[in-house]
């Protein structure tokens, strides 16, 4: 027999539905407040989780967190609520390493295409270090302007202007008139700073004064030429890229390069790039690490981008690509020795021996350097050697646990620690009151498994586990549903595929 006070109930219950259906975020719009209700959250400072907890959001800023059991405020306006039962809400994740390879690029890819993925992904914003210098800076202002459903973007110029392939080869590109000159036309086109690489000592240590002058940060693609690591700490410059020029620091002398080696060959380049570890003095090795921590240089290693390197099958086939290979990446993937980053035409089995111990050693030294008090971000890189945009970012967090990183040092890398790179400490990189709203909401707990990031779907097993995957991407609290981005990216890439 039902009873009154189960009829009852079963009306609470229902009204109880109704009403949180009706307040369900949408896609896309910025509510006047968002309520996250009944989360656990990760803070991003290194600290362990919190909660559960009641998130208030409003107007786009983090305006309180609250015990679960604490009354929300009565607001005004238009509230959506996110059930946070079971879930984990983190900082908005920061791409220290992007490229915009848009319709101009040559990876013809449409720009919503990559937006949608890195969204999805929880990358609220990124770096981008080199791209077309106009075309970036509109993006980043459609970007700030709400126009488009992108992340923020940061756009670290190409030095010189525009150039994707460095161009100091004329003796007046050399002076130091025209060196200063173009830093200030950088900074006057609106850039938030400078990407610099394959660069000599005295042409850099121009470029790096005038930068400093104009208040232009620096990210350092270092190469090999006379300048390494230690000048960059002598400098100021405010992260290397990749590793380049640390292991050279602290090599006796110079590389064993073979006699037929040249830079410009991508084969070779590569190959022996994956043994220069191996000749690094460790000793030598901890003086350079010191001198850039004493320097306040950060290191952005971007461990992902080059994992083909020492396991080629495992990039080859990576369950993302059944749906998220654009032909246009695809076409780009294929071996060739006139594509930057397109060495595998002739990769052996050593070159992958050499490359697994290469990673042992490289992982080794981040953590030594984020031991002695060194700044470390995670950035991706995506768009060269079979890695795909946003992907290729949660396998970088992965990474870092393997270098031996907490993964509630690997959060911190991915969002406050970029956050400080970026100068931007006090806004992003946060689940803080006062800071910029961008949360990530996952389901499940990715302190104990990193994996739960990754989209659902590519791992059916993991799904079945824990539900996995990104529920919602809050940026300047507009909330994106993951789901909804990534069936658009399928679309876009369905569609393209029919096209070809």
């Amino acid at each position: 027999m039902i009873t009154r006070t189960l009829i009852v109930s079963i009306l609470l219950v229902w009204a109880a539905l109704d009403s949180a259906a009706e307040s369900d975020p949408v896609h896309g719009e910025r509510p006047d407040a968002l309520v996250i209700r009944n989360i656990t959250y990760v803070d991003g400072a290194g600290v362990p989780a919190r909660g559960p907890a009641t998130i208030v959001v409003r107007d786009g800023v983090i305006d309180s967190i609250l015990g679960a059991t604490s009354p929300i405020p009565k607001m005004d306006g238009d509230v959506r609520i996110i059930d946070g039962t079971g879930k984990y809400a983190l900082p908005g994740f920061i791409n220290m390493h992007a490229h915009l390879h848009g319709p101009w690029g040559f990876n013809s890819l449409p720009l919503q295409f990559i937006y949608d993925l890195w969204l999805a992904c929880g990358i609220t914003t990124v770096r981008d270090v080199g791209s077309v210098a106009t075309a970036t800076l509109e993006e980043r202002d459609k970007s700030a302007a709400g126009e488009i459903a992108a992340p923020r973007i940061f756009a670290y110029l190409w030095f010189p202007t525009g150039s994707v392939t460095g161009g100091l080869n004329t003796a007046e590109r050399l002076s130091e008139k025209w060196l200063r000159g173009e830093v200030r036309r950088l900074k006057n086109m609106g850039a938030d700073g400078m990407k610099l690489r394959h660069f000599d000592r005295d042409t850099i240590t121009v470029v790096m004064d005038e930068a400093n002058k104009q208040g232009l940060r620096v990210a350092h693609h270092v190469g090999v030429e006379d300048f390494d690591a230690l000048d960059n700490a002598a400098l100021g410059t405010t992260t290397i890229e990749h590793w380049y020029g640390i292991p050279e620091a602290a090599i006796p002398g110079v590389q064993e390069f073979p006699a037929n080696f040249t830079y410009a060959n991508e084969l070779l380049r590569f190959r022996y790039a994956g043994r220069v570890w191996r000749e690094a003095d460790p000793d030598r090795l901890d003086l350079v690490l010191q001198s850039l921590v004493d320097a306040n240089v950060g290191w952005n290693p971007t461990f992902a981008i080059y994992e083909a390197a020492r396991d080629l099958q495992r990039a080859l086939t990576q369950p993302a690509f059944d749906d998220y290979l654009h032909p246009a990446l695809a076409r780009y993937f294929e071996p060739d020795p006139s594509k930057h980053g397109s060495f595998f035409f002739g990769w052996t089995n050593t070159d992958e021996v050499y490359w697994r111990e290469n990673y042992r050693i490289w992982m080794d030294a981040v953590k030594d350097f984020s031991d002695m008090g060194g700044l470390v971000t995670t950035g991706e890189d995506a768009g060269f050697i079979y890695q795909l945009f946003g992907f290729c970012y949660l396998r970088e967090l992965q990474l870092h646990e393997e270098a031996g990183f907490h993964p509630l040092e690997v959060v911190q890398h991915a969002t406050h620690n970029g956050a400080k790179a970026l100068g931007k400490e006090n806004e992003l990189g946060r689940i803080r009151p006062g800071h910029i709203a961008d949360i990530v909401i996952v389901n499940g707990n990715p302190l104990e498994n990193l994996q739960v990031l990754m989209p659902r779907g590519l791992n059916e097993t993991l799904d079945a586990q824990s539900g996995g995957g990104i529920a919602w991407t809050i940026k300047d609290g507009v909330p994106y549903s993951a789901e909804t981005l990534l069936e658009h990216a399928r679309e876009v890439v369905a569609n393209a595929r029919v096209e070809e």
